[in-house]
């Protein structure tokens, strides 16, 4: 058995081809086939249905997870090699919101590229929940989260804090009122975040420790959606305040204050507990640690 064989069951999982398997890794096929054929010799077992489209048989299923174990074990071989070099380089996978990556990856992942060029970062962008169980079970590197409740399996910092707030389009009929009591959002149209979202789940407690039935007209998965929908006067709504800073400053949405939402949210950087931190991980926890927290609330 060689690492290549396992690449190449990996990428035919991916695939579910040997043609695109062997295009992905510059291979002919009968090569693609003859790696297969050679693993399934040395194990004693059918590893591929080759019925089209390929699949995994459950001896292929129980061995993938074991070449992919295999393959993270001499990727982190390689980066532990790598830092020996003293030199902060590598690949950083962190997850984020859209309205977290939009308002302060920008200033962050500016300052990092031009302190550490030899450090490559890719976002990905989901909800608050996702990014929990993409840290814990490896997906991606680090977060940049609300913090609303503890992982045991997860280390946190928490980098600034952040409220949600209700806004408005200036047409509005409450665009009038600077301050509102919370009994009077049962009686306008709200355009809300998705169930799945920090926001919304915060927003969906409020109402029920209050017994109030909000009228939801519109879902929607991302802040960036839901001020393109406020600012169309479709509804009003209770996002972010850090996402509306723009929209604030150019008057395309007023935010009116209401008490009981005046709470103030961690919002912070999580990473699996234990887990073995690469000289780029390592190097951009202990810079965004190091942040005050005037540099991400700070005006663009």
């Amino acid at each position: 058995m060689n690492l290549n064989q396992l690449e190449t069951l990996l990428t035919i999982s991916k695939t579910m081809s040997f043609r695109k398997a062997g295009e992905v890794l510059n291979l002919t096929q009968p090569a693609v086939s003859a790696q297969i054929k050679s693993l399934e010799d040395e194990f004693k077992t059918v590893l591929i249905d080759r019925n089209q489209p390929v699949t995994l048989t459950d001896s292929g299923r129980v061995f993938l997870e074991h070449a992919e174990l295999i393959l993270q074990t001499v990727e982190d071989l390689k980066q532990r090699l790598a830092d020996l070099n003293q030199t902060p380089q590598g690949h950083i996978h962190l997850g984020t919101t859209t309205s977290i990556a939009i308002q302060i990856l920008p200033r962050v992942l500016s300052y990092f590229q031009n302190q550490f060029p030899l450090i490559k970062t890719t976002i990905h962008s989901m909800t608050s929940s996702q990014i929990m169980q993409s840290v814990e079970n490896g997906t991606i590197d680090i977060g940049i989260t609300y913090l609303f409740e503890k992982h045991p399996a997860l280390e946190s910092s928490v980098l600034y804090y952040d409220t949600f707030e209700l806004v408005v389009s200036p047409q509005h009929p409450l665009s009038r009122f600077q301050h509102i009591p919370i009994e009077k959002l049962q009686d306008i149209p709200l355009i809300m975040l998705s169930p799945e979202t920090a926001g919304r789940r915060f927003v969906d407690q409020i109402f029920k420790q209050l017994n109030l039935a909000p009228q939801i007209v519109m879902e929607l998965s991302s802040s960036e959606e839901v001020k393109r929908m406020v600012e169309l006067n479709l509804g009003a709504a209770i996002i972010s305040k850090m996402s509306i800073a723009t929209e604030l400053r150019l008057g395309t949405l007023k935010m009116i204050k209401v008490n009981e939402l005046e709470i103030s949210h961690p919002v912070g950087v999580v990473y699996k507990s234990g887990r073995y931190l690469s000289s780029a991980l390592h190097q951009f926890l202990l810079d965004l640690k190091g942040m005050q927290e005037i540099q991400f609330i700070g005006s663009e």
